[in-house]
């Protein structure tokens, strides 16, 4: 796990006070949505289907960081809809980092070069674009052509002027081993993001493309092919260990949804941003008044071929806070990334 020092020590600290105060349901990072309009139609992505009305609206700074403060979360990933929309997601970002709060703003970087002179780098900040694949995948998988090279040219520039940037890739049943070495390798060899963020595809119930989505056999075959030949340790992976463990089939873990809840411009979403059945106010009733219990592969069919980091990803970093071997593994691996 490719994670910074401070940002790792901030996690472990955060993880140990909420084990002392005997809390079994708490946010590792909140999934923060201050709009759903995008500039980009995406195949896999069901967030613009909501009505016009819907489109224009933008959540005030104050909603935005009021329910993260409210979460007690250390880490917020802000999305949407593409946020550098938000007139005012500059302010957002702003009023978190001087919080302290962990920033990472999800972005297809079309908008990136305009605005990034509204930001500043900061140790709690960073940049995190999503890449699905090189050139012809990406731009087929955004269904825009010219996206891959603009978001390139956008990381190279945030990069120069001493921006955090991370990854994000979704990867479909068109994809191979092949597609994921190759657009991996690219993102650490050649642009040298400092970390990426990988996940299976999952069905949103609005996406226009219904068909190419993966199940969990098939992610389990895509990635313990993707990750054999040490690539693991080399690529600059933002997950734990445990997590690519899960992917590639070598351990199964529950569904830990509220570890990443989200919050959007109808409040807080039950039981994770890939579902939607309602929404609540404030967090402590999406926490006290959602059947956790019900959720989860083998519980609700929409869970069967979910695979997603927003789900797994938290269960795998408990599970790594409770055993002295997996923390001691996390550190090696983390060490091992870094030196990629």
């Amino acid at each position: 796990m490719a994670m910074p020092l401070r940002q790792s020590i901030k996690v472990a600290t955060y993880l140990a006070e909420q084990k002392l105060r005997r809390r079994d349901k708490f946010p590792l990072i909140v999934e923060l949505e201050p709009l759903f309009a995008c500039n980009l139609a995406c195949e896999g992505c069901g967030k613009i289907q909501h009505p016009a009305g819907v489109l224009k609206q933008r959540m005030p700074v104050a909603q935005a960081v009021g329910a993260v403060l409210e979460s007690g979360a250390p880490m917020v990933s802000i999305a949407g809809g593409e946020p550098l929309m938000h007139p005012q997601i500059d302010e957002i970002v702003r009023q978190l980092v001087a919080r302290r709060k962990f920033v990472f703003l999800c972005t297809n970087a079309m908008l990136l070069r305009k605005k990034i002179d509204k930001f500043k780098p900061s140790p709690y900040f960073a940049f995190a674009v999503h890449i699905d694949g090189l050139r012809e995948r990406h731009d087929e998988s955004v269904a825009k052509e010219g996206v891959f090279d603009e978001a390139v040219e956008a990381i190279k520039e945030a990069k120069r002027r001493g921006f955090r940037v991370t990854t994000n890739s979704t990867f479909f049943n068109t994809d191979t081993p092949q597609t994921v070495v190759e657009v991996l390798n690219y993102l650490n060899d050649d642009l040298k993001v400092d970390e990426m963020m990988i996940s299976p595809a999952y069905a949103y119930e609005k996406a226009p493309d219904q068909e190419h989505f993966l199940g969990v056999e098939q992610t389990r075959e895509l990635f313990k092919k993707a990750f054999a030949g040490g690539n693991r340790r080399r690529w600059r992976l933002n997950h734990s260990p445990l997590f690519l463990d899960f992917l590639e089939g070598k351990v199964d873990f529950p569904c830990t949804a509220w570890a990443i809840p989200n919050y959007s411009l109808f409040g807080w979403q039950r039981p994770c941003y890939l579902m939607s059945d309602g929404y609540v106010p404030t967090y402590r009733e999406l926490i006290e008044d959602t059947d956790w219990d019900k959720y989860g592969r083998g519980k609700d069919p929409r869970c069967a071929n979910c695979m997603a980091h927003c789900g797994y990803e938290p269960t795998a970093v408990l599970a790594t806070m409770g055993s002295l071997k997996e923390s001691l593994r996390a550190m090696r691996e983390t060490v091992a990334g870094s030196q990629g």
